[in-house]
């Protein structure tokens, strides 16, 4: 059986590797979406595009709008002239948000009433407007707080703290809160997940449409040396895949591996039984290549969003969140992300490695269920 296995395996590399484009494939392509991932997948609002209606254009309100454009966050892009040019700012895209500082801004500040500001904000994308909204909040709040304490010490003539009471935080896991290094950890599941799925749904189906399995069928090879013989080829590419991916996670952005190596390594094996089960399932049931293709994006695109990768599990009704139970990558990016962001080991994440093996094993036992050596 081991010889078998052997001749099975060189079988394989060699029509994997023959093609110059699925060299390609397997180790260019994931480095160059790690890559761009990596910049794209990113939380954090910089460079707010902001249009200015100021007109009231007098000291107070200038030194507001300059708050605004020095904390960072906003980029002030034009300043509008007439009223119809908010509506066009926000339609056109030109600003996301627009300061609408009315007459008479300056005047209700120097004689101690309350002051408005308008913002209008585009809310096409609702999560983006509500963090904008919370900077704004914040820099309009310290402001006013600014001149109330002017006033104050105009009247009475003596000095008071602006921060009486400071607060310090502490952030354990992410200490510069970037939400790089939260998203990149999950790139690598998602790449992982993408590649070895699509590979080796196409695994048996290419053997039907070449008509290799014909020649299959008239060997001594046992059903367990065919499903291992289809199966060690793409753990060993998973396993590249993860090795290069994650050198550029550490080298290129900076995102350390906290936790231990081997839980890394053992758990990701666990994640490919997994996915190669779901896979080699695809390719059991599936007739063409187009159709294991159309059938491997069926389930990777749902797999992605009842991860948690992109939107929180908690926040999903009930159904769908006993549904996110049956998905192997939830479990495996809790993993990688403790891995790398927390460095915690086998102790604490022997549930989701549990969880992996128990499906991994299941869709395995699944898909070997199914394989017959005939041409049905």
């Amino acid at each position: 059986m081991l010889g078998q296995l052997v001749q099975m395996l060189k079988k394989e590399f060699i029509q994997i590797l023959r093609d110059p484009r699925m060299r390609a494939v397997l180790i260019a392509v994931p480095i160059v979406q790690v890559i761009i991932f990596g910049y794209a997948a990113t939380t954090d609002v910089r460079n707010i595009r902001t249009a200015v209606y100021d007109l009231d254009n007098t000291p107070q309100s200038r030194a507001l709008i300059s708050r605004f454009k020095d904390s960072g966050y906003f980029r002030v892009v034009t300043y509008i002239k007439a009223e119809r040019e908010v509506q066009e700012a926000i339609d056109r895209g030109t600003a996301r948000a627009v300061f609408r500082i009315n007459r008479g801004f300056s005047q209700d500040i120097e004689g101690g009433r309350t002051a408005r500001m308008q913002i209008i904000l585009d809310g096409t994308d609702s999560n983006t407007a509500g963090i904008i909204l919370m900077y704004a909040n914040k820099i309009a709040s310290t402001y006013s707080q600014r001149v109330l304490l002017d006033r104050i010490t105009k009247s009475t003539g003596r000095t008071i703290l602006a921060n009486p009471v400071t607060l310090v935080s502490r952030a354990w896991f992410n200490p510069n809160l970037e939400s790089r290094n939260y998203f990149i950890p999950g790139v690598i599941a998602l790449l992982v997940m993408v590649i070895t799925v699509i590979l080796s749904s196409m695994a048996i189906v290419r053997e039907k449409e070449i008509g290799t399995i014909e020649q299959i069928m008239v060997t001594p090879l046992g059903r367990a040396t065919f499903i291992l013989g289809k199966t060690i080829p793409f753990v060993l590419i998973g396993y590249l895949d993860v090795a290069l991916i994650s050198v550029i996670a550490t080298r290129w952005f900076d995102i350390p591996i906290q936790g231990s190596l081997f839980t890394l390594l053992a758990s990701t094996g666990l994640y490919l039984m997994s996915t190669l089960g779901v896979g080699l399932f695809i390719s059991t049931v599936s007739t063409t290549q187009q159709q294991a293709m159309m059938t491997a994006f069926f389930f990777t695109m749902p797999a992605i969003l009842l991860s948690g990768f992109i939107y929180p599990i908690a926040n999903m009704p009930t159904v769908i969140q006993v549904i996110t139970y049956l998905n192997p990558l939830r479990y495996f990016l809790v993993i990688i992300r403790g891995v790398y962001l927390k460095g915690v080991g086998f102790t604490i994440l022997w549930p989701q490695m549990a969880a992996l093996a128990l499906i991994g094993s299941a869709l395995l036992l699944i898909a070997s269920s199914r394989f017959r050596k005939t041409l049905a």
